[in-house]
């Protein structure tokens, strides 16, 4: 692995020793009530595995930091540990300043409201006022490119259609850290690109972002450094095109 750290900078993202351990049944339960009466007879095996296992990354202002790796890899895990959406097991992590994170397409949407009002919803759960998003409104509708629908429920929507909304959204004001979880792979290829050229203006005014993506193209495109992630532990560190080399070896 190659550990890259660049002198006299603060991170904005400190991963310190960071692991994160998960009980599970060692059998399949078909349903959660059959699991809680196994559960309250005592019937249930469990076992335990580590999502992710010892790991130290520092990510700085203005950089776009890559994770590639396989489904399971833990990949979703660690954007969730630094989006204080899961607490690690053991370890520590610091970040710095305000974080939006994009790590599930239409999480936090209701399905029954409308797009508009889903907006607002969306904004609560990031930590906007009702004046805040009652400002950005109009630019959030107008890079979503869904004024015709934004008055229509969000159920009626197409998965390309939340990847938009949900984007225009969480990029409305500018974070210190900003966090996608292949949300970039979905939608048109304008649309996609649109996405990109916002993400780069974040970076270039000090936004700090972490970008998974399965488009090793879009990663040593973007990305200053990167990551390979395997069965929770961090493989290899550095130069974009090493580490998407050094990944893509171990699939020969």
């Amino acid at each position: 692995m190659v550990e890259e750290r660049i002198p006299h900078r603060e991170p904005f993202i400190h991963l310190e020793d960071v692991s994160v351990r998960y009980r599970v049944p060692s059998e399949r339960i078909g349903t959660f009530k059959e699991y809680l009466i196994r559960r309250l007879k005592r019937q249930v095996q469990m076992r335990t595995f580590w999502a992710l296992k010892g790991i130290n990354v520092d990510v700085y202002r203005g950089e776009i930091f890559g994770f590639v790796g396989d489904n399971g890899a833990g990949k979703s895990t660690l954007l969730k540990v630094v989006a204080r959406v899961l607490r690690p097991t053991k370890g520590r992590v610091i970040v710095t300043g305000k974080v939006a994170p994009l790590l599930e397409l239409g999480a936090g949407f209701h399905p029954e409201l409308t797009g508009k009002e889903n907006i607002f919803l969306n904004g609560a759960l990031l930590g906007f006022s009702h004046h805040e998003m009652l400002e950005k409104y109009d630019r959030i509708v107008d890079f979503s490119e869904l004024s015709e629908f934004i008055n229509a429920p969000i159920r009626t929507y197409s998965t390309g259609m939340y990847a938009r909304l949900g984007f225009a959204v969480a990029t409305a004001y500018e974070p210190d850290v900003l966090i996608v979880d292949e949300i970039l792979g979905v939608g048109d290829e304008t649309f996609r690109k649109k996405c990109e050229a916002r993400i780069k203006e974040f970076c270039q005014r000090g936004t700090s972002i972490l970008l998974v993506s399965h488009n090793m193209d879009m990663i040593e495109g973007m990305c200053q450094r990167a990551a390979w992630l395997d069965h929770g532990i961090l493989q290899f560190m550095g130069e974009p095109s090493q580490v998407v080399r050094a990944y893509r070896e171990k699939e020969r």
